[in-house]
């Protein structure tokens, strides 16, 4: 857990510095501890931050960092920009390891998803066209959202599983997308090497080398790529050693091969997370913009 705390100190650095730089912020009314489901006889919650001039769209942020989640975690000031642009902003907080292991916590988010799209009315978004953001394992969550959402059941006795998990547009900073090839082909890190501090995040399927190969695939988001995935952007330092750069360079050219539309954006000399990462949440904004809202692109982005 020595690593993660690394991050979570980074991450409050970067949002100290974020609001010491953000400008012309807009209001926001904020509606805390939505229930979007149950899990082992406790609530699973989200926050709805809707902005005083909505443009009638939403962004799921995960709120995730090592696959551990909280309330506390939840800081408006690392989507500011995109509040002030209108996006309604729905901060979902999943079940946290080391209680859950990922494919413990990857049906939150399906469920999370679905929750939103049945109640996008009341939250003045259009429930066809969500868009889906976060760092790190939040990256990891977003991309399997992206290339894993699936219909609803047509069947279900509650009306929220009859809706969709699928996202219209991703946008995420430094996400891990192949456990089985991670700093380079072979690198095994399903709970073991560069993710060994992670292990619980995996659970037991990651003791044996033969059960790392299968739980691997499973949850890597990469192994699922199509050409009918959802826009994604991602940003990624060069000189992250958490999450090596090539989980985003290979995730972004299997996608273009498969005929899907991706980016990569890199920041040279970064880390895992870094206080000019403000200024990205505008480029953010400006995929969501062109992807989701079907704006004209900004020019010199």
């Amino acid at each position: 857990m020595k690593i993660f705390l690394l991050i979570v100190i980074c991450c409050a650095c970067a949002a100290t510095t974020a609001l010491a730089q953000t400008t012309n912020a807009q209001p926001f009314t904020r509606i805390e501890d939505v229930i979007y489901g149950r899990k082992s006889g406790t609530a699973l919650t989200l926050d709805v931050f809707q902005p005083a001039k909505p443009n009638g769209f939403g962004i799921v942020m995960m709120v995730s960092g090592g696959w551990f989640s909280s309330h506390e975690a939840i800081n408006p000031t690392l989507f500011q920009p995109l509040l002030n642009r209108g996006y309604t902003i729905f901060a979902v907080v999943h079940g946290s390891q080391p209680k859950f292991t990922i494919t413990e916590i990857v049906p939150d988010i399906h469920r999370a998803m679905r929750f939103i799209r049945h109640n996008a009315t009341k939250y003045g978004v259009d429930p066809n066209q969500l868009g889906i953001t976060g760092g790190s394992a939040g990256g990891h969550l977003s991309l399997t959202m992206a290339v894993q959402g699936t219909p609803g059941d047509p069947n279900a006795k509650n009306a929220i599983d009859r809706e969709s998990s699928a996202v219209q547009c991703v946008a995420c900073f430094f996400p891990p997308t192949d456990f089985l090839n991670y700093g380079q082909p072979g690198e095994d890190a399903v709970g073991v090497g560069i993710l060994k501090d992670f292990k619980p995040g995996f659970g037991p399927r990651s003791d044996t080398a033969e059960e790392r190969q299968k739980l691997g695939r499973e949850i890597s988001p990469i192994y699922f790529v199509h050409s009918n995935q959802p826009p994604v952007l991602i940003i990624h330092g060069d000189a992250d050693k958490l999450v090596p750069i090539y989980q985003a360079e290979q995730f972004v050219e299997r996608s273009q091969t498969a005929g899907a539309t991706a980016k990569l954006i890199t920041r040279a000399g970064k880390v895992h997370g870094w206080p000019e990462m403000i200024t990205d949440e505008e480029v953010f904004g400006d995929w969501f913009d062109e992807h989701l809202r079907g704006l004209k692109p900004a020019t010199g982005k």
